[in-house]
C-alpha cells in the first residue's frame, strides 16, 4: 500500500501537522509521522511532544503517495536544513507524485526551485521565499501534483484537499459528513 510521510521538525506547527495525520488516517490511508531527527520525539512551536512513527533515515520512501510538510518556526527552517529530504522532495515533484506544504513550509518548496512558474501560497511574509512561484494569497492552493496552504488556520481545508486527490471526492463528502464540516 502507498503511504503518505508527514515530515516533523523541532518548531512544527502543530495543528498542521496532526489535522492532515487524523483526517488521511480517517479516509484509510497508511499515513507515517516522520521525524528528520535521529530520534522520535519532535516538539512543536507550542510545546506539543510527539512521538512520530518513524525516523527519515528508517523509511523506504518508494512507496510514498505523497509528502506533507506542516509549517510553523522553526520547524520549516528545520525542513529546510535536512539535504535527505530536500533531495526526496525534488525527486518526488520531477515523478509526479504529491507533495505539499503549509504556512510557511512552502518555503522549502521555494528554494528547490519546484515552485517556478506554478500557483503558490504561504503564511504572510513568506512569499519572497516562493522563488518564481505566482504566489495567490488563496488560502489552499493546487497546482499539478503541488499543494500549498496559507497556516493553521486552513489545516482542515488542506487536509480535505489532500484527501480529495489521493481518495477522491466521494470520500470527502464522506469525512465532511463524519466530521461535520462544512
Amino acid at each position: 500500500m502507498e503511504k503518505v510521510f508527514v515530515f516533523l521538525a523541532d518548531g512544527f506547527e502543530e495543528i498542521e501537522a496532526l489535522t492532515v495525520v487524523d483526517v488521511l488516517r480517517r479516509a484509510g490511508l497508511e499515513v507515517e509521522m516522520v521525524s528528520v531527527k535521529p530520534e522520535r520525539r519532535v516538539t512543536g512551536a507550542h510545546g506539543i511532544c510527539v512521538r512520530c512513527d518513524t525516523v527519515f533515515g528508517e523509511c523506504l520512501f518508494g512507496q510514498a503517495a505523497a509528502l506533507v510538510l506542516p509549517g510553523g518556526m522553526p520547524g520549516a527552517a528545520n525542513l529546510d536544513a535536512h539535504k535527505g529530504l530536500r533531495k526526496l522532495l525534488a525527486e518526488s515533484v520531477a515523478a509526479g507524485k504529491t507533495v505539499a506544504a503549509i504556512c510557511a513550509a512552502p518555503l522549502v518548496l521555494g528554494h528547490l526551485g519546484v515552485l517556478s512558474g506554478r500557483r503558490a501560497t504561504c503564511y504572510p511574509g513568506f512569499e519572497s521565499e516562493l522563488e518564481g512561484a505566482a504566489v495567490t494569497g488563496a488560502l489552499v492552493e493546487r497546482d499539478g501534483n503541488i499543494v500549498t496552504g496559507r497556516g493553521p488556520g486552513v489545516a482542515m481545508e488542506f487536509a480535505m484537499t489532500l484527501a480529495g486527490m489521493l481518495c477522491g471526492p466521494g470520500k470527502v463528502a464522506e469525512l465532511k459528513k463524519a466530521m461535520i464540516v462544512q
